[in-house]
């Protein structure tokens, strides 16, 4: 069984998308050398680790400002 589940996951983020784009993210952060926010992790893979920060609430999605306006909308 995979820990954690995606039952659990989808609690904290609400679509599968923001999820894959969250934890990707941070995954790559991790192989970049960013430190871990957790004590201890279950998974030994950086995307395993980035969705255990997700289900232990550590890492959450930025809500996008309305106002602001992106590079990746010009």
């Amino acid at each position: 069984m995979l820990y954690p589940s995606v039952d659990v996951l989808k609690t904290k983020i609400d679509s599968k998308y923001s999820l894959v784009s969250l934890a990707s993210k941070r995954a790559r952060a991790m192989q970049e050398g960013s430190s871990e926010h957790l004590s201890s992790y279950v998974s030994d893979k950086n995307v395993g680790k980035a969705l255990e920060e997700v289900a232990a609430g550590v890492l959450t999605k930025e809500e996008q400002d309305e106002t602001k306006v992106y590079e990746d909308e010009v």
